[in-house]
């Protein structure tokens, strides 16, 4: 693969902010005031409870939904809508990889039955995943990851405005990290794309290069990858395998 599909995050500089992060928030805690604590007594109990319910999403307040349904994205509908309100199906999810071209990533997505818009990107290719409902966004990186030998990347996932990142190799959930170390080293449109100020529509009007999975056979998958590698020019690689 070409230089700019080199990594642009490291383990090393991963397992580094993550460290630094948590030192942080331990710090945070420590320097909490006694005034920070819930107020003991019935009116402390209920805002105990109230806050609770905020924290699991159940907040009835912020669930607004309004008086006409067509105000809602006739593209995602009025159930998945409310679904994502209530956190069981994910408002968005994307799949940060190493690879910078939005074509293999559409060609793998096919290959590990992946439904996404490929977007690419040099500081890493991203797949904007259309299946959001229950654990589906986990499912699709630990099916890429699986296919893919040797496969590295970081899931995004937004469930009712709070953002979960995950790194997974092989299969495997490895570690989970603060969202702002992923926009750090990401393309300023992931974290757009994750809080909602933009969309894949948006980002296809502004030139940025994008390939559906959906529009990729078997056969155009694998000439794609070739394509990309040595095997593509009668050479070999030792570059990630296909299983």
């Amino acid at each position: 693969m070409a230089d700019d599909q080199e990594p642009h995050f490291s383990d090393e500089e991963l397992e580094s902010a993550l460290a630094g992060f948590e030192k942080e928030f331990a710090q945070d805690q420590e320097a909490a005031s006694p005034a920070d604590q819930p107020t003991a007594g019935a009116d402390g109990a209920a805002d105990a409870d109230k806050k609770n319910e905020t924290d699991a999403g159940l907040d009835p307040a912020s669930i607004e939904i309004p008086d006409d349904a067509a105000e809602l994205d006739p593209s995602v509908g009025f159930d998945a809508e409310l679904a994502g309100l209530l956190g069981n199906r994910a408002k968005i999810a994307v799949v940060v990889t190493r690879i910078a071209d939005a074509d293999l990533l559409a060609a793998f997505c096919q290959l590990a039955d992946i439904s996404a818009d490929c977007i690419g990107s040099n500081q890493g290719a991203v797949a904007v995943l259309r299946n959001l409902d229950g654990d589906s966004p986990e499912a699709a990186a630990r099916d890429l990851t699986t296919v893919v030998a040797g496969m590295t990347v970081i899931l995004a996932v937004n469930r009712a405005d709070k953002l979960e990142v995950t790194l997974y190799v092989q299969g495997e959930a490895a570690r989970t990290f603060a969202p702002p170390m992923l926009f750090t080293s990401t393309a300023r449109f992931v974290e757009d794309l994750l809080l909602g100020i933009t969309t894949v529509n948006a980002l296809r009007e502004q030139g940025f290069e994008i390939e559906d999975s959906a529009d990729f056979d078997h056969k155009r998958a694998m000439a794609t990858i070739a394509k990309h590698t040595k095997f593509g020019r009668g050479g070999s690689t030792k570059g990630s395998s296909i299983n």
